[in-house]
């Protein structure tokens, strides 16, 4: 693959040529200048605009199939190659968020683990808000966060979609209703995760655009766990913002319900973040690892 093939991929998985050129450090001109090359060396046009969005044209969805099984076949050869020379040893120190540390994670490092036997790892976990910190102190290799703010000194990739969803126990007074209004929710007692977190932040800037503040909200308590939120609704008359990814077991067992919020959804992205500049080796493989780890 040259830097016109990747520099396309870019372009194709954000649908936006200003995102592509953040991600490659390039002008967006120079995105633009090397899509129309490739372009003109394939001969046919590979994006098309409609309003002020870019959508892949069939020849754009055929292309992008095609170099990403090529960049596949890189990545297995790279890693032969690797196993010849015994060249994935070394370690890596991974910060992650409460919610990917206890639900996600753990998992894709087995994997990565069967797959790498000699790197180590490190594993830390915390809010979003402390995982920069450390990342930026140079504590950690990468951090792995829910928020949704952006620190000038750390690059992000979106890696999984998540939802947090609006839930109460079983035996709650609320149980029974499965559907709430927006007004209902400033009412309702609330347990929240406290400040710092990085689903605080996301359910507080989805909720302003709404015209609901946290101020106004009914807030009972703010615990430091999605565990301790989960444990608290066992005898709480009152409901709790959650992700979806955190009580997959609870609501298969019936512990918990999830409650459906008119007018309202609470999406964010998880994130890999790392600092500017040269990146080393093993986060670097590990990073991509994730990125095409089948969730």
């Amino acid at each position: 693959m040259d830097y016109r093939d990747e520099v396309f991929m870019a372009v194709a998985e954000n649908l936006n040529f200003s995102k592509a050129a953040e991600e490659l450090f390039i002008s967006q001109p120079a995105v633009t200048k090397h899509i129309k090359e490739l372009e003109s060396k394939l001969n046919i046009a590979l994006f098309e605009r409609k309003g002020n969005k870019v959508y892949l044209t069939k020849a754009g969805k055929l292309t992008y199939k095609s170099l990403k099984q090529i960049k596949q076949h890189y990545r297995d050869l790279e890693y032969e190659l690797g196993r010849l020379h015994n060249s994935f040893e070394g370690s890596i120190r991974i910060g992650a968020s409460s919610t990917i540390s206890q639900y996600l994670i753990p998992s894709v490092i087995a994997v990565f683990h069967s797959r790498y036997p000699d790197i180590k790892f490190d594993l830390l976990n915390g809010n979003s808000y402390e995982m920069e910190q450390k990342l930026l102190n140079n504590e950690i290799d990468l951090a792995l966060v829910e928020n949704t703010s952006s620190n000038s000194n750390i690059r992000y990739k979106d890696f999984l979609d998540d939802e947090i969803v609006f839930v109460t126990g079983t035996q709650s007074v609320y149980a029974k209703r499965k559907n709430i209004n927006l007004s209902d929710i400033q009412e309702i007692p609330v347990v929240l995760r406290e400040k710092g977190s990085g689903t605080l932040q996301v359910i507080q800037k989805t909720l302003a655009k709404q015209n609901i503040y946290l101020e106004k909200l009914n807030i009972l308590i703010h615990l430091g766990s999605t565990e301790a939120i989960k444990n608290f609704l066992c005898d709480f008359d009152g409901i709790a913002l959650l992700s979806e990814k955190s009580i997959e077991k609870e609501l298969e067992l019936k512990r918990i319900i999830k409650l459906k919020v008119k007018e309202l959804s609470i999406q964010r992205k998880f994130r890999i973040a790392w600092r500017q500049g040269p990146e080393l080796r093993i986060p670097e493989l590990f990073k991509d690892f994730l990125l095409h780890y089948n969730f």
